[in-house]
């Protein structure tokens, strides 16, 4: 049941930003020449990629177990990568236990990455769905305290730091565009944005194979989707079906959704690297991939752009990078070399 979310407010996430100060690093907002001169506007790219883990998670991550307790038994939660990583790197930071549950979806190179800091790892069904259960086993029978990736006060306000750096670095952003998977992120910043700077646009991007959230919002409530192998992984899985706070802030703060497809998705992990030197996951390409699809032709002024993680597998990354075809399922993606977009 979706219920109010009252207790998510721009004092909570700046009671965040406190809490993991010296965790996790206020990141850099930086211009992209060559996507500002394809937009007709400047794009700025917020790099949560410079994160010690990699990836935005270890904001929410810390936030929701820097208050826990003392004599908690230790921590677990379902991920497809990033959020396992936060997890693990917080909880060895209060020296706690910490149980790292995924399907076989989750590539390799973020598995290793997990049980490198420490977290026990473990592998559990074809979707995230079945992984939480054994969340849910490991609360119920050894007293772990399940940290959710998107759907708690905590994490979300600990991601809604984003969008408070945000409009302190620029205060005039038109449009904020940022990966939408659970909604803890795009809800997070969203609410932050719009109560500081009602006119500011926030856009959710998601890949068009199993978008949870979009098909949910379509919807008008949560709904289950067939969770399926994508270049942008860090966005896969569900919402949950009893979700109580991100898909409230979705619907009522993000200004609108869009859908990239895999080769989209693609062509913006090669832009991103030919263009801005940065190597980045599928899932923090997706503006990237919508911009230079021309799904992004409407924008109006300074833009920035979540980069949200690097936690790519280098091969995969590889490939792209060379213009391989890559193999995700049953779907075999054609390579095709770099080409760059002139600006219209």
């Amino acid at each position: 049941m979706v219920t109010a979310v009252s207790d998510i407010t721009l004092a909570s996430i700046l009671a965040a930003r406190r809490a993991i100060a010296g965790t996790a690093i206020e990141t850099p907002l930086v211009p992209s020449p060559y996507l500002s001169s394809v937009a007709g506007h400047e794009i700025l790219l917020k790099m949560e990629m410079t994160q010690p883990i990699g990836a935005f998670k270890l904001r929410g991550a810390a936030n929701a177990i820097f208050a826990l307790p003392d004599d908690v038994a230790g921590v677990t939660c379902c991920s497809t990568g990033n959020h396992g990583r936060g997890v693990a790197f917080a909880a060895r930071e209060r020296g706690l236990r910490a149980v790292i549950c995924m399907s076989k979806l989750v590539p390799r190179a973020k598995i290793d990455g997990i049980k490198a800091l420490g977290a026990e790892v473990r592998i559990i069904g074809a979707s995230q769905d079945e992984a939480q259960l054994e969340c849910d086993r490991l609360v119920g029978e050894e007293g772990l305290v399940d940290i959710s990736p998107f759907d708690t006060p905590p994490v979300i306000a600990g991601q809604g730091t984003i969008g408070v750096e945000l409009m302190e670095h620029r205060a005039d952003l038109a449009t904020v565009l940022v990966p939408l998977s659970g909604g803890g992120l795009a809800g997070g910043i969203a609410l932050a944005v719009k109560t500081m700077s009602p006119r500011t646009r926030v856009i959710g991007i998601s890949m068009d194979r199993g978008p949870a959230m979009v098909e949910s919002m379509r919807a008008g409530k949560p709904v289950d989707v067939e969770e399926l192998p994508s270049l942008a992984d860090s966005l896969g899985g569900g919402i949950g079906l009893e979700n109580q706070y991100s898909f409230a802030l979705c619907r009522d703060y993000l200004d609108g959704t869009i859908l990239v497809s895999e080769a989209e998705i693609y062509r913006g992990v090669q832009a991103l690297y030919f263009e801005d030197r940065l190597v980045c996951e599928g899932g923090s390409a997706v503006g990237a991939a919508a911009l230079l699809a021309g799904k992004l032709d409407d924008l109006e002024g300074p833009t920035a752009m979540i980069i949200s993680g690097r936690n790519i597998d280098m091969k995969l990354h590889a490939d792209i990078i060379q213009g391989r075809d890559v193999v995700l399922g049953d779907l075999t993606l054609p390579g095709k070399p770099y080409a760059r977009r002139e600006p219209d």
